[in-house]
Formats: structure tokens, sequence, C-alpha cells
């Protein structure tokens, strides 16, 4: 039996708390799940800093994996259970893209790197690359297990991350407006952060996601479970992902690494004994998979913690504001208050503290559904609607609620700043300088005024 059609000869479950089970029927997905590149996946949080506000956000991008891995399973199954396909270009299901669809989702996220979005703009990484490179590079685990079953499948696989793959029905079930990755993080993320407005009809969505020759559409019938699973993730973003505190760790975070990168630079002796020698590529941007795969969330803080102690009193702050959760405080600001900034700035300078590790502004912005524009620099994947008669239509032309808040951002612009502003304390006794008083003067509830 080929090595690709070989199933395990009793499926093997892992124990979910989303999805209850999820089945492993080939043994080609358990040795990829065995790998270390995989593995690697346990160490890193897949909410980042978002677990220093929501407490029960430990789960990881291993966990996730597992749970796209298994929605896409789900989505095979009923594709070939009631959309196989009879001829060649008939638009239904072709089987023989299961291994490779069940791949690209599994493996997905390998390349994400420790804390992922902070790390990867501070250090110009790009996990969608890298997640190529684990894949096609002969060196990973990864790869071997991938070139058992051809030469061409670590390409075949890469090449749905890269949104080439022919295949559009197999590309949109990794990547679209609603795809595994999308429906497995929200329901993952509310259950851990313990919040409600992230869920939705999971089932449904599946029972009416179907095939059609330019990829998935669902039928008109399960309108209504594809609004609520749109508005779940207009919540997520504005409750959860763009929460303020979790942007503030996220800039304590990013200036904690820049400083570290500062030190380095400027070090004359390089080797010393809290030297945090497996960021130095990083430092040196001469990094490669190899330097890359060592890191996680583990090896970072193992790392911060060695800075608290550090002879840079800066460095060491951030260090103990980072471990120690001692977040930055913000105020909105919008086109017209923005002008106040540097004024801002300078009375933060002038109270002790360096503007440039002790302030930054920051935007989180997201749109929340988005009818195809080919103009747009990278143009979505629509949802379409399949309806009696088998014509499809967009969703956002019947559904009044999706309409509404379709090209619409929403989100907000954040100045961040030391709480000491606010409070400013010599040990038990307030400080009323002046300083202080002109800054909060700028400052009204959660704006910039």
């Amino acid at each position: 039996m080929p090595y690709q059609a070989e199933r395990l000869p009793r499926e093997k479950v892992f124990r979910d708390p989303v999805h209850n089970y999820i089945y492993i029927q080939h043994r080609l997905i358990l040795d990829l799940i065995n790998t270390k590149e995989f593995q690697r996946l346990r160490r890193i949080k897949q909410l980042g800093t978002a677990s220093l506000v929501f407490h029960g956000a430990e789960h990881t991008r291993f966990t996730h994996s597992l749970g796209v891995y298994e929605i896409t399973r789900r989505i095979c199954d009923n594709f070939q259970r009631n959309y196989p396909t009879q001829k060649p270009g008939d638009g239904l299901w072709d089987d023989h893209e299961r291994l490779v669809a069940l791949c690209a989702a599994l493996l997905h996220d390998i390349g994400h790197g420790p804390y992922s979005h902070t790390f990867e703009h501070i250090f110009q990484t790009d996990h969608e690359a890298i997640t190529v490179a684990i894949l096609t590079s002969p060196t990973t685990e990864v790869n071997q297990v991938l070139r058992s079953v051809s030469p061409e499948f670590p390409e075949q696989v890469a090449s749905v991350i890269k949104k080439t793959y022919p295949n559009p029905q197999v590309v949109q079930m990794i990547s679209s407006q609603i795809d595994a990755d999308r429906m497995d993080y929200l329901l993952r993320d509310a259950y851990h952060t313990g919040t409600k407005y992230g869920t939705f009809d999971l089932t449904r969505i599946l029972r009416v996601m179907r095939p059609y020759k330019d990829g998935i559409c669902f039928e008109i019938s399960g309108m209504h479970a594809v609004e609520d699973y749109i508005v779940s993730r207009f919540q997520m973003y504005q409750q959860i992902y763009f929460h303020p505190v979790s942007r503030s760790m996220e800039v304590i975070l990013s200036h904690l690494l820049r400083r570290a990168k500062k030190d380095y630079e400027k070090a004359s002796n390089k080797n010393e004994a809290a030297a945090p020698y497996l960021l130095f590529p990083f430092f040196n941007h001469e990094f490669n998979l190899d330097d890359y795969l060592l890191l996680d969330d583990g090896t970072l803080t193992t790392y911060f913690a060695h800075w608290r102690q550090s002879t840079d009193p800066i460095l060491a702050d951030l260090a103990h504001r980072f471990l120690d959760r001692k977040p930055l405080k913000s105020v909105k600001f919008d086109d017209q208050t923005q002008a106040k900034i540097p004024e801002l700035r300078r009375l933060i300078e002038k109270a002790g503290f360096n503007t440039t590790y002790y302030t930054d502004t920051n935007n989180s912005y997201d749109l929340p559904y988005d009818a195809y524009d080919p103009k747009m620099k990278k143009p979505m994947t629509q949802i379409e609607l399949m309806q009696s008669d088998g014509q499809l239509i967009e969703l956002s032309t019947v559904s009044a609620l999706v309409s509404a808040i379709t090209g619409k951002f929403s989100g907000d612009q954040r100045f961040f700043f030391p709480k000491e502003m606010l409070t400013p304390k010599q040990g038990n006794v307030e400080l009323f300088d002046p300083v202080y008083k002109a800054f909060q003067a700028h400052l009204h509830n959660d704006y910039i005024i």
C-alpha cells in the first residue's frame, strides 16, 4: 500500500476542549505531529501577551494546529460523502486532494516564532515564508516525512500556504474569510479566554459548506450561521485581540527586545554570562532556519529573567515590567489630537523617562468582512452563497447585518505612556509636580483632548 494511503490500524485520538476528539487516521499525519519542528509549537502560546490579560489563555500553536487539522478533516469527510466528483472538471470534491489539505492544515502555523507577531515585527521575520522553508528544506524532519509521499509533495503542501496550489478548494479550506484556521482560533480563543461572544455554530457551518469549481461556497439556507460567524469574529477582535492592556504588554516586549539589541550592538564584550546567545543571529540580521527553530517563548522568557538583573537600568526595568505584568497606560487619539503627542512626550521626558522606550503609538484595526475587490493589494476571497437554482450570490448583498459592517475598519489608535504619569509617587508619598499636572490636563477619560 502506498505510504500516502496508509491508514493507522486503529485511529488515534487527541482529547480536545473545543472539538472533544481530534481523529488521526493517517500514519503520515501522526509522523508529522511527532517531528521536532511540530513539537516546538507546544512551547509557543497562541495568543502571546493576551495571557497576561486573560489568564486562561495559555493554549499553544500546537493545540490550534491540531484543531485546524480536525476541522479540515471534517470538511473533507463532508465533501467526499455529499459532493464527490463524478467526472473531471465538474467542480466537486476529488478526495485525492485530502492528504495535501490535511498536511497544509496541520502545518500552516509551523513557522511562527516566539511571541509571534511582536518578534516578527522586531526582527523582520515572516512566519509564512519560514513555514514554507520548514516544509521544503531537506534539513527538517517535516520535509523528510513529507518526501516519503513523493519528492514533489513538500512543494505541493507549501503551495497551499503560498496560495498558489491549483485547486482553489484546498486553498480556501486553509485561507479565506471563513476557513478552518479562523474557525478554530475563534472558538479556541473564546474558550480559553472565558468569553462567549466568540462562539458560533461550527457544526451548522460545516453542514452548509460545499465545493464548486472556483472554490468553496455555502448553501443559502445556512446564511444566518455564517452571519453569526462574521459577528463573532468582529467581537473577538474588539474585545480580545485589540485589548489595550495586551497591546501595552506587546509595546513593552517590543521595546525590551529593541533595548537588548541596542545593548548588544554597543557591548565591547559580547560573551557575558547572561548574553542572549540564541538571539545573536537575529541581532546581526544573519539568522538561518536552524537558528530560528531554537527559539520559543521559554527561551525568551529565560533571557528576560537574566535581563532583570542587568546593569542597564532601562533593560532591567523593561524586563521587570514585562515579567511582573506592569503595563503602560494608554489613551486614544485621532487625527485632531495626534498633534498633542510631541508635547506629551516632552512632559514624560521631563519627568525622567526615556521616551524611546517608555512611550509608543499603536493602531489596531480589523476589516470584519470585505467583498472581493481585484484592485486591493491582497484581494480577499468573498463569501458566496449558493441559491436553490445553483446560482451564487455574495453574502453582503443578501445579509443586511453583514452589509452594515462590510468594508468598514474597526479599532482605534492609542498613545502608550508610563502609569507613573497619572499617579506619580516617591515611596508612599504622591507627587504634585507641575509636570504631572500639565500632562494630565491633556487627558480626559480614555482620550487625548
